[in-house]
């Protein structure tokens, strides 16, 4: 193990070793080990649920400027560990240098943005009430799960994590199995914030640990992860519908080329919006949509000879890569099989997508056409492999687009704003860029998506949403009788 960390879990302000089954982290490169610890068993979860219990009262009674001061301060703490986050990050997932620091730096973000946030969407307020005053005030859920992604292990959770605390809430995080040194990492810091005991807890384990948590006295569930996932979760909650779910559950998402001028440009932004992060991001373009025309043949060209030159390798190579490997060599396996499925319903492939190296994440991008594929399925395939569908006109285009239950994202590169304007009226999803990649979010808007992409409940600078409920209340400080009495009733 490296970082001196230390394989536990973070509950009620201390670090207990686990007793479940030990599971380890490997770096996706080459499959070393770089931590080790255990899965929470019944007894750790229990333990982690009486201490959120126990924190909420003291916490939820702090006002949000006492709360946002603890935040401050775990900024500061991320800062003092930039270097040391952004390295592991890159060590356990595989991501360049460069996308790591923007990791971090989004963390540390993330804290100010969610003061302000908190302060418009959660404002209170005084409103205009016959006989009484009218107020609008917000109270916090309780305690609640944050269930972590691998592809952002610090900034998705995080995202989470940051606004639910400041509206007053305690948490209960399980970090992914595949990311938890960088979770025990980001306890480290919250842990030197002195921040009340309970407030925060951290589990570490995999399916069966986060089946124990949701099981768990909890107010609240947070995920961001594969609709499969956020399909069980929703099923497991289908006798408790007072428990707030708020699912983000990634997409198919579209990215149509139409009028378009500066092909370079085109590509530039098709290869950050198809391949950034190994094609681990929940808004990467899965389909790129190109007319049959010369401009969309030359367009192709350039894209395949982009895709063929791209740099890919470990975050410690010279120059810096590009892209690094996907989470796992397991992952890697299971995206050459998916390839392969594709290929076999019709999929012509124009650029292999091959692992690069044995017992590696490390894939080569991948372009397939599927413009002639039987029934191509309506999936998120989670790595660098762009599939291709050619169009005879642009209400075809818009028509390929949404052939999907998802709709998260999507994205239009075009010189023409009439185009834009009626992709905008036509697509469904929640995100929508016009000439930007499709990986374009920033966390100053919402997030989130529509059909199998989410629940309606956007997070970035909406998460305050969901991290707090609405109080109605008319007060009247003396207790009067009416004047007059409505009828029916009789008082001497």
């Amino acid at each position: 193990m490296r970082n001196n960390l230390s394989g536990k879990h973070y509950i009620a302000g201390e670090w207990i070793t686990g007793k479940g089954e030990t599971f380890i982290s490997t770096n996706p490169v080459d499959c070393s080990t770089i931590w080790q610890g255990t899965n929470a068993n019944t007894e750790e979860v229990c333990a982690a649920e009486s201490a959120a219990h126990q924190g909420l009262a003291n916490w939820s009674h702090k006002t949000v400027e006492e709360r946002a001061h603890y935040l401050q301060d775990f900024a500061k703490q991320v800062e003092k560990k930039r270097e040391s986050l952004t390295r592991l990050i890159a060590l356990e997932t595989g991501k360049p240098l460069w996308e790591a620091a923007t990791e971090v730096s989004a963390v540390i973000g993330k804290i100010n943005l969610s003061i302000q946030a908190q302060a418009e969407r959660n404002v209170e307020k005084q409103v205009p009430a016959p006989d009484a005053a009218g107020y609008l005030r917000y109270k916090p859920h309780g305690v609640v799960a944050v269930l972590g992604a691998f592809n952002f292990p610090a900034h998705l959770s995080n995202g989470h994590i940051v606004p639910a605390l400041l509206a007053g809430n305690t948490v209960i995080y399980k970090p992914s199995e595949l990311t938890p040194a960088v979770a025990e990492l980001l306890m480290n810091c919250w842990h030197d914030t002195g921040i009340p005991s309970g407030v925060i807890n951290c589990i570490q384990g995999d399916k069966s640990t986060g089946e124990h948590l949701l099981a768990a006295d909890i107010q609240g569930v947070y995920f961001t992860g594969s609709y499969s996932t956020g399909q069980r979760i929703h099923q497991f909650f289908k006798d408790r519908p007072e428990v707030i779910l708020a699912l983000e559950m990634g997409g198919n998402n579209p990215l149509i080329i139409g009028e378009i001028k500066d092909i370079d440009a085109a590509v530039y932004q098709t290869l950050l919006s198809t391949l950034i992060t190994s094609g681990q991001r929940c808004t990467c373009a899965r389909r790129v949509l190109i007319k049959k025309n010369f401009t969309g043949d030359r367009f192709l060209t350039r894209l395949l000879e982009a895709c063929r030159t791209i740099k890919v390798g470990s975050f410690t190579e010279q120059p810096e890569p590009f892209m690094g490997p996907v989470i796992s060599y397991q992952h890697a396996l299971a995206h050459l099989n998916a390839q392969q499925r594709l290929i076999e319903i019709g999929g012509m492939p124009l650029l292999t997508m091959c692992l690069l190296q044995e017992q590696s994440g490390l894939l080569s991008p991948g372009i397939i056409d599927m413009t002639n594929a039987v029934n191509p399925p309506d999936e998120e395939i989670f790595a660098p492999l762009i599939q291709i569908y050619r169009y005879t006109d642009f209400d075809d285009a818009l028509k390929l687009a949404n052939n999907t239950r998802y709709g998260l994202a999507a994205g239009l590169l075009s010189d023409s704003v009439e185009q834009y304007q009626q992709f905008y009226r036509t697509i469904r999803a929640g995100l929508i860029n016009w000439n930007r990649p499709t990986t374009g979010a920033v966390s100053n808007l919402p997030f989130g998506g529509v059909g199998c992409s989410g629940n309606h409940r956007p997070s970035a600078y909406f998460a305050a949403d969901y991290c707090a409920y609405p109080i109605a209340s008319l007060e009247q400080p003396v207790l009067t009788r009416p004047m007059q009495l409505l009828p029916g009733i009789i008082m001497e």
